[in-house]
């Protein structure tokens, strides 16, 4: 019996718990949207950009090393997003290290550029830099062109058609980006190493 009881408490407060947890009572994530736009609210709305500037900014400092050592071109993603792909020749700070930017930029009137995956990472990060001190950052957001919506990052220049590498693969295209694995791409049986 008291077997039981002890079984059946657990049970009670396991379903308690994971009905806490499945109601979305997060008082953290209405708050993580106020400081999230705060730190937007740092960036002038004509220093956000979307990939099409992004690509005509790169191609430029791509054609002329001189342009290209006066900008930085910095993605803000994991290391493991970035080793995955990336836009070629740029730099890379993941966003939980922006701190070193300050150490790696001195000029407050570098002109940066700032992307991620999307473009929720690389608004932290160039509301930081405003905070720091910097002048020109640009931030990579989404648009919508044509009628079509272009998310901000890698997504959107993925979108665009614009090229991608990485160190085993060189140029490369994206036909369809997905955040997530399909179906078929889980039916393996075996890999040595696998990210998911």
């Amino acid at each position: 019996m008291k077997k039981v009881l002890v079984f059946s408490l657990g049970v009670i407060f396991l379903l308690a718990t994971l009905g806490l947890a499945l109601a979305g009572n997060n008082p953290l994530k209405a708050n993580e949207k106020k400081v999230h736009h705060s730190f937007i609210a740092q960036i002038p709305a004509d220093h956000m950009i979307d990939v099409f500037k992004l690509h005509e900014v790169w191609q430029k400092a791509m054609a002329d090393p001189a342009y290209r050592n006066k900008i930085y071109l910095i993605d803000v993603r994991t290391d493991s997003e970035f080793d995955a792909f990336h836009i070629e020749g740029t730099d890379h700070i993941q966003a939980g290290h922006m701190y070193v930017i300050p150490k790696k930029i001195k000029d407050p009137n570098a002109e940066i550029y700032i992307w991620c995956r999307t473009s929720h990472r690389a608004k932290y990060v160039a509301g930081f830099l405003y905070k720091y001190g910097y002048k020109n950052v640009y931030c990579v957001v989404e648009t919508t062109k044509n009628g079509k919506k272009y998310h901000g990052g890698v997504v959107g220049w993925a979108q665009a058609g614009f090229p991608l590498v990485n160190q085993f693969t060189g140029v490369f295209y994206i036909k369809e980006y997905r955040k997530y694995p399909s179906k078929a791409e889980m039916s393996y049986r075996l890999r040595m190493w696998h990210p998911y």
